[in-house]
């Protein structure tokens, strides 16, 4: 009987879930006591949040020892990852079997992202500069509005731990790859400040196995050479507390990378991506606390053809908000919160768009509410689009206590996606008539906290109608060879179930994620595949300190997935194995070492496109612990 790697790994997750009381110590409690703005916009601690959430810290950062952000997002829940040929190439995230652009991602508090694409280039934000990154899963156009119909991404840059806290670090590894850097942080009685500048630069693999046209797959060219990535980021943040009514803080970043890549019109780029945001609070009472935030965002890209200028496309986003929470949860009358949003997309490249710029405000209600052993948390809210008009979307999520160590939830939410501008008005393609992707999500979850550590159970259905896809029978003056258009249904079904334990001296956590993300269409893709999603993914982490000296080590399992909507092109599963270790020689200096991929796998996330293979890094750091 033969057993693949993928099913191996599903086998190690699930045996992590088991509950294994006799043999383990007590989880930290303080893991549930973290605080957490993403899931309703206010201040909650991880055991208040109602959704399906994950919080990646900076300890697991470095416990962890990340490649890429995608690294770490790849061993979350309910994600899939798809990637355009290894280091710094384009990367699409997947979150709950909805498509890439369904992921809202904020830096900071600032959205981010592509209007033309739809997507964030998750391949240009360096990990160094991470403090924490909080994952909700589910619809969140209710408290954000557009992209939120999967999820929402928040990264938080670094900040700091203490009076003055300098940081360093160094590392070289496969590929010629060099990786440096350094920054300092500190907070005084009123302020605090954090600067972080990175470095990263590697030959790479050779992105695309791809042939030339006609005939051809993936990026219909041969290039068999190295595809080389190089990348320099700066992150700023301050901020200052002017008396016990008012503080305000501000924060910038930029990433600018430049990357090789197999194509035919065009083989390299130089893209940047720039979030620039201020907050400012106000607290005239104990429970009450009105906040302004701005902001802007760049996201730039230009494309060259063997050092030719190609093309460009440049995205420039202005964002305000205004929120009011008033009264606290566990109150009297709950906290309410009132808001109104503001965004302005910009589109300026070297393709003419119809139109090119365009506004959308919003107004926005929540209240929450913890009234015995039940939670509650209501939110609608209303968009006004400049291109398409009004949407509605609203979200009821509900909670209740079994015991002191056993909860169950419930929810149901809507969502929407704006059309992109490629989407709507992309020359030859865009249909200047296509309306909002809409879903309707429920959600059944249960969550416990033994002694013996934390777990979760998700199950959730989600049906997307009015999907954006290429529709070949499309006719027209504007569409010579079909364009976009609104033909499409999906429905979705999952099952997620994660779990973290101590046994004696090891920390050992798992997740696993079952996936049925078909096509719900009236023709003959009906009961098909979305494309780049698999239907089953599994993570397992083990980690254990010696002192001075930590070992870890990691496994990830992938099932099939097909690489188009008709499921014609079928991508096989796939597990990799991780190993990681680490030795403080000083209280403020580590060496680390990590190896991914250690058996070599080879294995394609986008068809004809190569990941790594064995791959090794050699890190010094140096980070005083205040």
């Amino acid at each position: 009987m033969s057993f693949h790697p993928s099913r191996l790994a599903l086998a190690l997750a699930a045996a992590a879930l088991v509950p294994v009381a006799a043999h383990a110590d007590a989880a930290d409690s303080t893991d549930l006591d973290k605080v957490v703005v993403t899931a309703s916009r206010t201040e909650q601690t991880l055991n208040q949040v109602l959704s399906a959430s994950t919080v990646i810290d900076r300890a697991d950062i470095e416990r962890l020892q990340p490649r890429s952000l995608s690294d770490l997002l790849r061993a979350t829940p309910g994600v899939s990852i798809a990637n355009n040929g290894g280091p710094g190439k384009a990367t699409s995230v997947f979150m709950r079997g909805t498509e890439s652009d369904h992921v809202l991602v904020l830096v900071d508090g600032v959205k981010i992202g592509s209007a033309t694409s739809g997507t964030a280039a998750f391949q240009d934000i360096p990990v160094d500069q991470i403090e924490r990154i909080e994952i909700v899963r589910g619809p969140y156009s209710s408290l954000y509005g557009s992209d939120a119909l999967g999820g929402v991404i928040q990264i938080f840059t670094r900040h700091p731990q203490g009076a003055f806290v300098p940081s360093f670090s160094v590392g070289v590894g496969s590929w010629s790859t060099l990786r440096g850097s350094a920054g300092f942080a500190g907070r005084g009685a009123n302020g605090w400040y954090a600067v972080e500048a990175t470095h990263d630069q590697t030959h790479g693999i050779n992105a695309c196995r791809g042939k030339p046209s006609p005939g051809g797959g993936g990026c219909y060219t041969y290039e068999p050479d190295d595809d080389g990535y190089r990348n320099n980021a700066l992150s700023l943040k301050g901020g200052w507390r002017f008396d016990e009514q008012w503080d305000a803080d501000a924060s910038a970043t930029r990433s600018e990378g430049h990357n090789y890549y197999d194509g035919t019109s065009s083989n390299s780029a130089e893209s940047a991506t720039q979030t620039v945001g201020g907050r400012l609070r106000y607290r005239p009472a104990q429970d009450a606390l009105v906040t302004l935030n701005v902001g802007r965002s760049l996201d730039l890209s230009t494309d060259y053809e063997n050092g030719v200028y190609a093309d460009t496309f440049n995205t420039h986003r202005d964002l305000a908000s205004l929120q009011g929470d008033f009264g606290k949860i566990g109150g009297a009358y709950g906290l309410a919160t009132v808001g109104f949003d503001w965004q302005r997309d910009r589109v300026v490249g070297s393709t003419d768009y119809f139109v090119d710029a365009r506004r959308n405000h919003a107004l926005f209600a929540q209240w929450q509410q913890e009234f015995g052993d039940s939670s509650i948390q209501g939110s609608l809210r209303r968009d006004e689009n400049s291109q398409f008009g009004g949407k509605t979307t609203g979200s009821l999520q509900y909670g209740y206590a079994l015991s002191e160590q056993l909860r169950v939830t419930g929810s149901y939410g809507t969502a929407f996606k704006a059309p992109t501008f490629n989407d709507l008005y992309y020359p030859d393609y865009g249909n200047p008539d296509l309306q909002p992707e809409t879903s309707r999500n429920w959600e059944l979850g249960l969550r416990g906290t033994p002694g013996w550590g934390h777990w979760s159970l998700n199950a959730f259905q989600n049906r997307i109608d009015h999907l954006i896809v290429f529709d070949s029978s499309l006719t027209g003056p504007l569409f010579p060879f079909g364009g976009a258009n609104n033909i499409d249904r999906s429905r979705i079904r999952g099952v997620e179930l994660a779990a973290d334990t101590t046994l004696g001296d090891w920390r050992l956590g798992g997740n696993a994620t079952w996936l049925s993300p078909e096509d719900d269409s009236d023709d003959s893709a009906h009961g098909n595949l979305l494309p780049r999603r698999s239907r089953r993914t599994a993570n397992v982490d083990l980690d254990r300190s010696f002192g001075a000296f930590s070992v870890g080590a990691s496994v990830f399992a992938s099932g099939y997935r097909y690489d188009d909507t008709a499921n014609l092109h079928r991508l096989g599963g796939y597990a990799l194995t991780d190993v990681r270790m680490a030795y403080a020689f000083d209280p403020s200096w580590n060496v680390e070492l990590s190896a991914k991929n250690i058996f070599d796998r080879h294995y394609e996330t986008a068809r004809y496109f190569n990941q790594p293979g064995r791959n090794w890094m050699l890190t010094l750091r140096y980070q005083p612990r205040s």
